[in-house]
């Protein structure tokens, strides 16, 4: 009788983590199956989210706090959107939790943030960052899904849009002016 994957894991929280920013798939679909994994997944975007705030620290304690509370609520939004769009709309095979596990491991180039302290590397190690993770959630969303990239890139454009409009409407509903 065969072990279930999640059950003959053979690879610690770091390899994980450093497998999933150097975009080893084998490491996606580990945590896609390890349901155990969620809340490593959770303890990645908390790493990921302290490391944006080490990096804002020169932006105020008000700023680190959203930007936080962004990174993790961000997180779980991110995963609801895709999951109702690639599993629902695109038929695409994964759970909630599997894009949750996913795609926070996704999140791991977050890490390198706190490095934007540095005035000079500020914009560089952003833009670096946020592609990184752009590249590395179109990986997590193709192995959660079983899709293929095209389809992989087409939720995450339209999750994107998606995420933009709600984020938009909540801040009208609560007062704000969503600065499109």
């Amino acid at each position: 009788m065969s072990t279930p994957l999640a059950e003959r894991s053979s690879h610690s929280f770091g390899e994980r983590l450093i497998g999933a920013a150097r975009l080893d798939i084998h490491i996606y679909e580990e945590v896609e199956a390890d349901t155990r994994a969620t809340s490593q997944a959770a303890l990645v975007v908390c790493l990921s989210a302290a490391a944006v705030a080490v990096g804002e620290a020169r932006t105020g304690l008000v700023a680190v706090g959203t930007g936080v509370a962004a990174e993790l609520l961000g997180w779980l939004v991110w995963s609801g959107i895709t999951y109702v769009i690639g599993a629902k709309a695109l038929r695409g095979t994964a759970t909630w939790g599997e894009l949750l596990r996913t795609i926070g491991f996704a999140q791991a180039p977050g890490l390198l943030s706190m490095l934007r302290l540095a005035p000079t590397l500020d914009v560089p190690v952003l833009h670096v960052v946020r592609l990184w993770k752009l590249i590395l959630a179109i990986v997590a969303l193709r192995q959660a899904l079983d899709v293929g990239t095209a389809r992989a890139i087409l939720v995450a454009a339209l999750g994107f849009v998606a995420y933009v409009l709600l984020a938009a409407a909540l801040l009208l509903a609560f007062g704000g002016s969503p600065a499109l």
